[in-house]
């Protein structure tokens, strides 16, 4: 007897606590989303800068972790990068950021990467923001674009595209610094 009491009173304020949660109003939320949505005005910003991959010396800010199989194109091997981005195109010139993430040889055929990267300021009006970059980088190619995929910070809602120009590449140690214009609309 106590148990089915027990369970009809379980039963009876579970049916009354879901019938007031479920009939809560959803106005809030959407008034919240409609005022902030009122106030976004979308603005492009074009940032230039340099990135330096260094494979080499004691302090690489790149290391393969995964090593190709028996490849021309070097297809499956995967790199893990925390590269400097500088102002201008000399790595003792002004930092401004890092450039964080993975990239991986994507193709058999050319020497074309998979970068997955978040690209984060740490100096100026972008200070504490950044960018995620998601794209194709056939590397041997003079100019390319890939797509900014989303950003934090200012660049919250980020979108865009970057475009990168290896200005310096040593062969020998895969060292390289590229030059990249990005154009970023964001709100």
């Amino acid at each position: 007897m106590a148990c089915f009491l027990i369970h009809t009173l379980f039963t009876f304020y579970f049916t009354f606590f879901s019938t007031l949660i479920s009939n809560t109003d959803a106005a809030f939320s959407e008034e919240v989303s409609e005022a902030i949505a009122i106030k976004r005005i979308e603005k492009t910003s074009h940032l230039h800068f340099y990135f330096h991959d260094i494979l080499s010396g004691k302090h690489p800010s790149a290391v393969q972790i995964v090593t190709a199989p028996n490849s021309t194109t070097g297809f499956g091997s995967t790199m893990m990068a925390d590269d400097a981005l500088t102002e201008g195109p000399d790595l003792t010139s002004k930092h401004i950021g890092r450039a964080q993430g993975i990239y991986a040889v994507a193709s058999q055929s050319e020497f074309s990467l998979l970068l997955v990267m978040n690209y984060v300021f740490e100096e100026g009006k972008y200070n504490g923001s950044g960018i995620s970059i998601l794209g194709r980088n056939p590397v041997l190619n003079d100019v390319r674009e890939m797509p900014i995929v989303g950003g934090c910070g200012l660049f919250r809602y980020a979108r865009g595209y970057a475009l990168a120009h290896t200005i310096w590449l040593d062969y020998k140690t895969g060292d390289a610094t590229v030059e990249y214009n990005v154009y970023v609309m964001h709100y």
